[in-house]
């Protein structure tokens, strides 16, 4: 797989090849009217609970790599694992899962574009989640710290600028005049950072055509500056990275910490 994308056609096409590994990425809080159901072998990614830091305070934390190698081990995914990870919301999770494997080293992974509502409205079909006893992988983690960035070199970057902040949530939150979800955190933004709600590249739950996402990031005029993509809590900072991909051969990496992060240190 070349591309950061594949459709559910190719996906059809490609399910019987041994090296192949379905990831199902759906979120359990958010409302579907795909539950429980997935396609077929796909495996559980369990994002919130077996891919996160679980000891930090802030939701959604990149794992070390050694949780991350582990808990790819427990999937049977090894380090010639083609990966196709979807989610049950069309595009929402499945990017931040792709750029997680990247950060880990891992090249050959696709988000399957309008995931599991467009492998559905195409007829193919879907059966209840069933986790069968899976053989354990060998996947190694090659850590690449210059995907990931804290909050420190975010802070001195307001300063420097030597790298432009794109945030994903909406205008309302990044104006600071629409609530953030979080209870007890105030919305605005980083200073000097730019906004491009996540909603602006999708289309019907599908990524837009490689024109469109060329005009809007033409309109942002970043230049060949590093990029650095942030949002509420690092998941939808991760659609916009991967729409990015399409167009631009920028530097690219996420705040992991997101505004979760940035507006209780500034409001402590």
């Amino acid at each position: 797989m070349t591309e950061p994308i594949v459709s559910s056609i190719w996906l059809y096409n490609n399910l019987e090849d041994p090296d192949l590994i379905v990831l199902d990425a759906s979120p359990k809080i958010e409302k579907t009217d795909f539950k429980n159901i997935g396609i077929k072998g796909a495996r559980k990614f369990d994002l919130q609970n077996e891919f996160s830091d679980t000891s930090s305070e802030l939701p959604n934390t990149l794992p070390s790599p050694k949780q991350f190698e582990n808990s790819c081990k427990k999937l049977g995914i090894t380090n010639s694992s083609k990966i196709v990870v979807y989610d049950n919301l069309g595009i929402y999770i499945s990017p931040r899962v792709w750029w997680m494997f990247k950060v880990m080293g891992h090249q050959n992974i696709a988000v399957l574009n309008g995931g599991l509502p467009e492998w559905i409205r195409r007829g193919y079909e879907t059966l209840q989640h069933k986790q069968n006893n899976i053989k354990p992988g060998n996947f190694e983690a090659k850590f690449r710290p210059e995907m990931v960035k804290y909050y420190d070199f975010v802070l001195s970057n307001v300063s420097s600028q030597e790298s432009i902040l794109i945030d994903a949530r909406s205008p309302g939150r990044f104006k600071g005049i629409a609530p953030e979800p979080r209870e007890g955190l105030p919305s605005g933004h980083i200073p000097a950072s730019l906004n491009l709600p996540y909603t602006e590249v999708l289309e019907h739950g599908k990524y837009k055509s490689k024109e469109a996402l060329e005009a809007i990031f033409n309109k942002l005029d970043v230049n060949e500056k590093p990029l650095v993509f942030s949002c509420g809590s690092g998941v939808t900072a991760c659609i916009i990275l991967l729409a990015s991909e399409f167009v631009l051969k920028n530097d690219k990496s996420v705040y992991d910490g997101s505004w979760t992060e940035w507006a209780q240190i500034k409001n402590k």
